[in-house]
């Protein structure tokens, strides 16, 4: 049985370039008979965590054109750098042992999607290589020089770093023992979940608040991300910080109500409530009086 490929380009229109940088990359690949089709965000454009949101964004349109196309798996062009990147990023941020994990080459993004990372062992010099050779030609996004942006501080602190000797192996070594640490974590969260969780439906989840006595502060957070991913729909969970603030909020009598991450928390008895945000659109016309 043979696969069908579809390939995608996402135009993000944060900038107004980006969509002649998407046609030109279209015709780029027709030239080499390669049929390709543009996913073009048709929402509000983010002003402000602008690479965040962007991120989200692209995760929603190829997640979409995924589910109304019978799409299975998903392929992207993460690559070695971005692993050492992404380390260095959430270093700066404090995250904990997730955040610090590497990325894996297979993993879940919902229940009918599951993300392929091929790249990560190949650095990012290879792949341009490797474009050269074959399309000769490549789109520069000017937005990667742009100091605005932490990733891109990263870029220049990391230049600075492996001048005075730093060693990108052994970063790459401390996040595949982190991320072994991380899968060993994982499956007393899976059981804490079991043991602790229940969803009256894919958009509503009850926490029993026995778990803040008998799990340890690791899994509680680590529990509290993966069901507020879930409910909102969401492939990345909201920042770690933020997390801990409302696990922290949660624990005191005085909590009530909040929202976090596309979720609406609040206490039921002896229960935490997680609920999806529903977004009310804005209208389009006034009705007539």
């Amino acid at each position: 049985m043979r696969n069908k490929i579809h390939i995608l380009i996402v135009n993000h229109k944060i900038r107004k370039e980006s969509g002649t940088e998407a046609l030109k990359v279209k015709s780029i690949l027709k030239r080499k008979k390669i049929n390709s089709k543009i996913l073009n965000w048709k929402g509000e454009i983010p002003r402000n965590n602008i690479q965040k949101k962007a991120r989200d964004l692209r995760y929603s349109l190829l997640a979409d054109y995924c589910l109304k196309k019978n799409i299975k798996y998903l392929i992207t062009a993460h690559h070695g750098d971005d692993q050492i990147e992404n380390f260095f990023i959430r270093l700066f941020r404090g995250s904990g042992l997730t955040g610090l994990s590497s990325m894996s080459i297979k993993t879940k993004y919902n229940n009918k999607l599951k993300i392929i990372r091929p790249f990560l062992n190949s650095k990012k010099k290879d792949l341009k290589y490797v474009t050269l050779n074959i399309f000769k030609t490549y789109i520069k996004d000017p937005s990667n020089k742009n100091e605005k942006f932490l990733r891109i501080r990263i870029r220049k602190y990391k230049k600075i770093m492996e001048k005075e000797g730093l060693d990108t192996k052994k970063i790459i070594n401390t996040m595949e023992n982190l991320f072994s640490a991380n899968q060993a974590l994982n499956f007393y969260k899976n059981k804490a979940i079991y043991k602790h969780a229940s969803f009256v439906s894919k958009n509503r989840c009850l926490i029993n608040r026995q778990i803040f006595s008998e799990e340890s502060g690791e899994i509680i957070f680590k529990s509290f991300s993966d069901i507020l991913s879930l409910i909102s729909g969401t492939y990345y969970p909201p920042r770690s910080r933020k997390i801990v603030s409302l696990i922290q909020r949660i624990k005191q009598n005085k909590f009530a109500k909040s929202t976090l991450g596309g979720c609406i928390i609040e206490l039921k008895d002896n229960f935490v409530l997680i609920s999806k945000e529903l977004k009310i659109k804005k209208m389009l016309y006034q009705p007539r009086k």
